[in-house]
């Protein structure tokens, strides 16, 4: 068996229209890079390779590996998950990781349909019956967070991230429109209102809802380490499933001061990309919960690897899965999850509620009662509609802007 061709495609479904959850935060929407794998056995695997903001990055990456991989036995996912890896002198990093995903996942899908098999199966079998899901819950006050809270709670769902006015919440002080036409505006952010209101927010929502509700929060790397301990410190009394990004990937050898300051439990990990950022963070059990993507970091093969490390040190997955990464990837995420033993909880877009989404993706995981389940069929049990791949053109995007008050440029 051989691989005879890479197929790319970049597609944004969402360019022309927002749905509940999803393009929300981007201008534009979200382009979603897809690849098959063909093999000379008539078999093809899906995979994806989204990065946002980044996408032509590894569609450029993706034609250099087609080129490289063709001839080679498809079967054989670990050792050409290695000579992609090699096959640059400067490994690693975003771009590379994720072209490297979108092959892994396809290969990963070729070799469930050889073996007739769901890809849980080839990873050892099944550790539990779904993969537990979280949703998001925003609001412009406590009370419209609690309100969407119980929404969620109502559907079934049994873990809700709650936000007030999103990222930075009331620390946004303004939004300058864009200098020119597709570009993105500026939003202007000061952490003290945030740092005051986010323990108020939640205990508004201890008192609503109870304490056994499963509540978390994600920071998104918009404040300082000091400020990042107090606000973990502060949030205390209200039991957090965990504080989300609490500082910056730059920042991350700061997880030792945060550690130290508190006991809420602390997740980071969205775009970490290569196992060496990761691993002394389980060593020095500065985490509870690592938010990788599988997507982001190599693929099934190497997601799979990085939570073999984890498993030692008491370190969960819950890895990340908004909108801006796909129903592919996602499938792909349910899969590992299903099959390794520490297990958190899974970020969750319900792409299976959008029609748009079920059309060029037959069909994305299904959720029931707070839990997410793959399909059972072989492979990942998603394909990709290419006939219909045309009507959603590839549209510009860009990440959203943020600076300090007085200018300075700031991370989003």
């Amino acid at each position: 068996m051989k691989v005879v061709d890479i197929k790319i495609f970049v597609v944004n479904p969402t360019a022309a229209e927002k749905f509940d959850g999803i393009g929300h935060l981007y201008r534009g929407g979200i382009n979603y890079v897809v690849v098959k794998v063909l093999t000379d056995e008539g078999i093809y695997g899906v995979g994806e390779g989204t990065l946002h903001a980044s996408e032509l990055a590894v569609v450029a990456a993706l034609k250099n590996f087609r080129e490289l991989i063709i001839g080679k036995d498809p079967r054989n996912i670990e050792d050409i998950w290695h000579f992609l890896h090699r096959s640059t002198y400067w490994r690693g990093g975003p771009i590379f990781k994720t072209a490297i995903a979108a092959i892994d996942m396809a290969l990963w899908d070729i070799k469930g349909k050889l073996a007739n098999m769901p890809v849980y199966q080839l990873l050892g079998g099944a550790c539990r019956k779904g993969v537990l899901v979280y949703r998001h819950a925003d609001g412009r006050d406590p009370k419209e967070v609690a309100d969407n809270v119980r929404k969620w709670l109502e559907r079934g769902y049994k873990v809700v991230r709650a936000q007030m006015g999103g990222y930075g919440g009331s620390g946004k002080l303004k939004f300058e429109p864009p200098e020119r036409e597709g570009l993105p505006g500026t939003t202007y952010f000061e952490p003290t209102r945030y740092l005051i209101e986010v323990p108020k927010l939640f205990e508004h929502l201890r008192s609503e809802l109870g304490m056994e509700v499963e509540l978390l929060h994600d920071v998104h790397e918009q404040i300082s380490p000091i400020e990042a301990a107090q606000l973990a410190k502060s949030l205390e009394p209200y039991r957090l499933f965990f504080l989300e990004d609490p500082v910056s990937p730059e920042q991350k050898d700061a997880l030792a001061f945060i550690r130290s300051q508190t006991t809420t439990p602390l997740a980071i990990g969205e775009i970490f990309c290569d196992r060496e950022q990761i691993i002394p963070l389980f060593i020095n059990r500065l985490i509870d919960y690592i938010r990788i993507a599988p997507l982001h970091v190599g693929g099934i093969t190497e997601a799979r690897k990085i939570m073999t490390l984890a498993e030692p040190f008491g370190v969960k997955s819950a890895f990340h899965g908004a909108a801006d990464l796909g129903p592919i990837s996602q499938a792909a995420a349910v899969h590992l999850q299903m099959s390794v033993h520490n297990f958190g909880v899974q970020e969750w877009t319900d792409f299976r509620s959008i029609q748009v989404f079920c059309d060029l993706f037959p069909t994305p995981c299904e959720v029931s009662d707070g839990y997410a389940y793959p399909n059972e069929a072989a492979g990942l049990g998603i394909d990709f509609n290419e006939e219909i791949a045309p009507r959603f053109p590839y549209s510009p995007v860009y990440m959203p802007q943020i600076r300090r008050a007085d200018g300075t440029v700031h991370g989003y």
